[in-house]
Order: structure tokens, then C-alpha cells, then sequence
């Protein structure tokens, strides 16, 4: 297949020059989104593709904060059924098909999850998860997921609860509860991808730039890079940045909670071939779960503990935190963890809307608020609903401030790279580089050029054209960028130091 890339899409250095500078030469735009996440990079392309002039401005890099710090799922809303949330759960399940089928096929798979059930387990709680799993297919059905893309739920005999579990305790074993839910390869490429999408629909994605202020008259940019100041005058402008949203405006609420995961090497628990899913000690819609990842790690997570004070830019897995995860992990698991198997850990915080009671119970829908001023700020949510939150947001920016905009397109809007299945298969390029570019993964080998040392991997797989492909066409600018969010590899310290030297060869060639 030939290589697709089009500079259209492509995000580097000299293109956040140029826009900076038509930015400063015309500060009349019709959209400001600030944020450079999940639902920031959603915003702008659902503005960018209504034909709206859009600009989208971030302090740090694509990916920076909350969004690339979840579990990694693309979850089908069965926690929100079961407390009675039914629109969430529905709207959940509708996104998750959005994604699977149409956004970003390549990037989300059909992930098995399995409940182990042993003797002398709760007999109610285990019928009340497998009740649930049945809404779970209920809410697919509902969502138009055929099987074939997420299978629909059932249970599992010994033999296979362990073939798909290897490491689960095997004493008092009797089975297995299955079902399924979507599993990003990566949570920080979905953003990217969404960016690119967005600035080949003509949004100008401008990182390492902040917004300074906001007025009913405009805005203060700062191009965190040289320091200059750049005034523009949109005629909306949409907040979202997530925790960090009452800092543009006063008026919004926030609990904000932090959710930690650790790094495990998936042969510490069996190389499982699914998530294991152990509910959490009195609770029955609380689950811990060990998420095996396409590199052989596993993600045991997560916690829901809140926060106060100030959100910290990147916060860190409290020790508490990592024994928690530990000690209701090894209750499903024939062999104990301790602290020498955890390769690394990390944790986002979600932007929770202020409400009473513990944070694991405050609501996981978003809001869209208007402020006096006139800025848009849309908060709350998930990561699989990006696509609804930001729908919403762009209507209200549009009706509020009378913008002429056509309909929203991306329901149907494919990103970069994505194609149907029959196509991916066709692609001419190892499986791994399929599942995280899509069609483009014959242009990330192409950047190797003539040079076979390029295609060598410098860690777990990835390799100098890969670094290469991020800084040209990702908007990658520094090593952080390509290690940290563009590959992942930061997210186990050792091997990011392992790869520091290839990142920033990756980054003097293409500059």
C-alpha cells in the first residue's frame, strides 16, 4: 500500500511557526479552543469540520494532562446502568460504537474481561455482576454493535476462566463470568489523532501556547516558547481544560478525583490473554481490574480517591494508592505481587463535577456552562464520550454567539489512519505499527529512508523512524513528547532512559 500521510494532517515545528505567525497577522477567528486533551482535540474538530476558523491553543503538549492517563478503555457504560445512570450508560455505549466502527477502528479492539468466581464468593454478588453483564449486552444491542464487533457476554468453565486467566487463584476456582468492553492501544494517540484530523479540516493546533486571559473581547495568548504575546479576537471561545477549567472560569465546580494505575510485566500474573476484573471489597459496581496491553505490560487499576487543593500538572501514584491496587488484586491471583513487580505507575485526575458524597459516586456526565463573559466551558465526562461532549459544546458556541456553522460531521468523520478492518488487514507494515497508525504505518517506515538502522527497535519495539514519524507529521518538539506521549515508553522509567539518546537523534534530524 502506498504511504497516505498528507501535509494537510501534519503537525510539526515549522507549521506551529506559520500559524503563529497568521495568527498574529489576522486575530479574527471564529473558534478559540483552550486544551489540548481528548475533549479540546474533539472541539476542534468538530468545529474545524462545520467549517468554522478554528484555533486551538495548549500549554504544554498534546495529551499533557488527564488524557493520557487512563485505564485505556473505551468503556460500554455497564458501572452507570448499574447505579441507575441510564442516559450516561447509553450514551457510552453509542460513543464506544462510534469509535469501534467509524472514528477509529484502528485503534480500538474488542477487549475480553473476565470476572473469576470461587467458592465461597458472594452467590448474590456474583448473579448481580452476571445480571449486569446482560445489560451490558443490552445497552450494544441498543448502541447498533453488532457481535462481530463486541461479542455479547457468558460464562466460562474452569478450564476456560484459566486459559484465559492463567495466573487467577486456582484453589476453590469455578468458573468465570466474560464479557467485553473496547481497548485503546494507546489513549494519547487517540488525541493526536484527533488533532491531525482537525488540522487537515483547517484548525491551526498550536501547543506549547497559553491562554493568558479571556475577555467578552478576546483573548491573550503566550507562545510558551519564545515568551511573545499574541492578542486574538475570536468570536467564541470554548474552555476545556479539564481540572484545570476554573482558572478561566471562576463559575465552575470541580471535585476533582485521581485514578492511579500501576505497570506490571504481564508475565508476573500468567501473560493473561484477558482483563481480569476482581470487584472491589464491599462494593458490587467497583472493580479493580489487570489490563493486559499489545507490548506484554499490564495496567492494574484503578483507584478513585479525591483531591484537594490545587490540581497538580501531573500528579503522581501515592504509595497508599499502589498497596491498595496490590491487595485487592492478589486476592484473584495465585501468586502475590509485591512492590518489586511493579515496573511503574502513574495516575490522571478526573474532572469531576462537585456534587456530595464520595468521589467513586459523584456523577460521570459533563456539563456545558456558558459564562458571563461568553466563554464556553464543557467539563465532566469520560474519555469515550469526547465525541457527545464536544458535539454539545460547538452547538452552544454557536447558538450563544450566533456563529454560521453547518451541521456536526463527526458521527461519520473517520481520523487519520482509520479505515475498515478488510483495509488495516492490507496494510504492508508490521501488525504493531497497524494498530497504533492505521493506513499510515507504510509512512512511518518510510521515514527510515535508506538508512536499515532506523527500523532496528531502540525499546520494546519502537524505533528511530517511529520517533522520526512523530516529530514531522505529530507535533512532537522534544524528547518528552515522543517518550512520554507520542510511544509511551516513559510510562516505565528504565526504558525511558533507554531511550532518551534515540529521541533526541530523532529530534536534531528532523529539525
Amino acid at each position: 500500500m502506498s504511504p497516505t500521510v498528507t501535509a494537510s494532517s501534519s503537525l510539526n515545528a515549522a507549521r506551529r511557526t506559520a500559524d503563529l505567525a497568521a495568527l498574529e497577522h489576522h486575530p479574527r477567528v471564529d473558534v478559540l479552543v483552550v486544551g489540548g486533551g481528548v475533549t479540546g482535540a474533539g472541539v476542534a474538530l468538530d468545529a474545524a469540520s462545520r467549517g468554522l476558523s478554528t484555533v486551538l491553543v495548549e500549554r504544554h503538549d498534546l495529551a499533557f494532562g488527564t488524557s493520557r492517563w487512563s485505564s485505556k478503555l473505551v468503556h460500554g457504560g455497564l458501572r452507570y446502568l448499574a447505579k441507575g445512570q441510564l442516559g450516561i450508560a447509553y450514551e457510552s455505549a453509542r460513543e464506544r460504537d462510534v469509535l469501534m466502527r467509524v472514528t477509529a477502528p484502528h485503534l480500538v479492539r474488542p477487549l475480553p474481561m473476565v470476572v473469576p468466581v470461587h467458592r465461597g464468593d458472594s452467590l448474590s454478588k456474583a448473579l448481580f455482576v452476571r445480571m449486569g453483564m446482560g445489560a451490558g449486552d443490552l445497552l450494544r444491542a441498543l448502541a447498533g454493535t453488532p457481535g462481530g464487533v463486541l461479542p455479547g457476554s457468558r460464562l466460562l468453565n474452569v478450564r476456560q476462566t484459566r486459559r484465559l486467566l492463567p495466573g487467577v487463584a486456582r484453589r476453590g476456582l469455578l468458573g468465570g463470568i466474560l464479557s467485553f468492553d473496547g481497548q485503546l492501544v494507546d489513549d494519547a494517540r487517540l488525541v493526536v489523532g484527533l488533532a491531525r484530523t482537525a488540522a487537515r479540516e483547517g484548525a491551526r493546533i498550536i501547543t506549547r501556547c497559553s491562554a493568558e486571559s479571556v475577555s467578552a473581547d478576546g483573548a491573550v495568548l503566550r507562545d510558551e516558547v519564545t515568551g511573545r504575546i499574541v492578542p486574538v479576537r475570536p468570536r467564541a471561545i470554548v474552555n476545556a481544560t479539564g481540572v484545570h477549567a476554573d482558572q478561566l472560569d471562576p463559575n465552575v465546580r470541580l471535585r476533582p478525583s485521581r485514578g492511579s494505575h500501576l505497570v506490571l510485566d504481564g508475565a508476573s500474573i500468567g501473560d493473561p490473554r484477558a482483563a481480569l476484573t476482581v470487584p472491589i471489597d464491599g462494593s458490587v459496581s467497583r472493580f479493580v481490574f489487570a489490563l493486559p496491553q499489545p507490548d506484554g505490560r499490564v495496567f492494574a487499576g484503578l483507584t478513585d480517591e479525591p483531591v484537594d487543593g490545587p490540581a497538580p500538572r501531573v500528579p503522581e501514584a501515592p504509595e497508599a494508592d499502589v498497596d491498595f491496587l496490590l491487595r485487592q488484586i492478589n486476592r484473584a491471583l495465585e501468586t502475590r505481587l509485591d512492590r518489586s513487580d511493579v515496573l511503574g505507575a502513574f495516575a490522571g485526575l478526573r474532572p469531576l463535577l462537585e456534587g456530595d458524597g464520595h468521589s467513586a459516586d459523584l456523577s460521570r456526565g459533563h456539563a456545558v456552562t456558558v459564562a458571563p463573559n461568553g466563554t464556553v466551558t464543557v467539563v465532566g465526562g469520560k474519555l469515550t464520550t469526547y465525541r457527545a461532549m464536544a458535539e454539545q459544546a460547538v452547538d452552544t458556541a454557536v447558538r450563544v454567539r450566533r456563529l454560521s456553522a453547518g451541521p456536526c460531521r463527526t458521527r461519520s468523520l473517520p481520523l487519520v489512519g482509520a479505515a475498515a478492518h478488510e483495509e488495516l488487514d492490507a496494510v504492508d507494515a508490521p501488525r504493531r505499527l497497524v494498530a497504533r497508525y492505521g493506513t499510515e504505518a507504510a509512512d512511518v517506515l518510510a521515514e527510515a529512508g535508506t538508512d536499515p538502522a532506523l527500523l532496528v527497535p531502540a525499546v520494546r519495539g519502537i524505533t528511530g523512524a517511529e520517533l522520526r514519524f512523530g516529530v514531522r507529521h505529530e507535533g512532537a518538539m522534544d524528547a518528552g513528547d515522543l517518550l512520554d506521549r507520542r510511544t509511551r515508553v516513559g510510562l516505565v522509567p528504565a526504558e525511558r532512559a533507554r531511550a532518551e539518546a534515540a529521541a533526541k537523534e530523532a529530534i536534531d534530524a528532523a529539525g
